[in-house]
């Protein structure tokens, strides 16, 4: 498996049909914002760098961000906050990331989702997950220099440990924890309600980052 076949299984996948509807049904509707744009509708693969070191693990595309523009932490304020924070600390040429076409390049980082589909309310299933865990499966295998992975929120936590068959400790904010070659960092995602709410202040979050960047060395 190479990462452009792997890209294009992705994007043909249909094993979620709750998931499916959905995308094409936000595709559709759509909001006032972004009515004159044409939406992605469907699944999105990770992307960056495949000889990476970091990899990031978020939760799903947004309704409204990825799944308009076909690519993860694009086009919504959770995108904002990764790009900022990964420019500045040089895994990515550019602060901003918008459209799938604004030349953005991740330097040394990768990053995906434990869902690849946007879901309802941002709560995929059990079963949604588990159709999903080969996709991140491949996703290690393909990216074979991953020495640290940041996991964005509890469910990406959880998932990463399914998917690597290794045991969860209690989840929290830049937890650290060891698994042979692999650092596991956890933080809380960086979404409206935690960014909003104070739950995750930009110097909790840039710390991630920075303690990212150590572990690499």
């Amino acid at each position: 498996m190479d990462i452009e076949t792997l890209r294009g299984r992705i994007l043909a996948c249909r094993k979620c049909p709750r998931l499916y509807r959905y995308t094409q049904e936000v595709a559709r509707t759509k909001v006032r914002r972004f009515k004159d744009q044409t939406y992605h509708g469907g699944p999105v693969p990770g992307f960056g760098d495949i000889n990476a070191r970091l990899l990031i693990v978020g939760l799903a595309p947004a309704a409204h961000g990825a799944n308009r523009t076909g690519r993860m932490f694009t086009g919504d304020s959770s995108g904002d906050w990764l790009m900022k924070t990964l420019h500045k600390h040089g895994f990515a040429s550019s602060s901003t990331s918008k459209t799938a076409d604004d030349g953005l390049v991740l330097y040394d980082a990768f990053v995906t989702a434990a869902a690849r589909c946007a879901p309802p309310k941002n709560r995929p299933t059990a079963d949604e997950l588990r159709n999903c865990m080969p996709y991140l499966s491949w996703e290690f295998e393909i990216l074979r220099n991953v020495r640290v992975v940041l996991c964005l929120g509890l469910v990406a936590y959880q998932t990463v440990c399914k998917t690597l068959d290794i045991p969860r400790q209690t989840f929290g904010h830049c937890r650290l924890s060891h698994h042979g070659r692999l650092h596991i960092l956890t933080s809380y995602h960086p979404s409206r309600q935690n960014t909003q709410t104070g739950r995750l202040t930009w110097e909790q979050w840039d710390d991630v980052f920075a303690r990212s960047r150590s572990l690499l060395g």
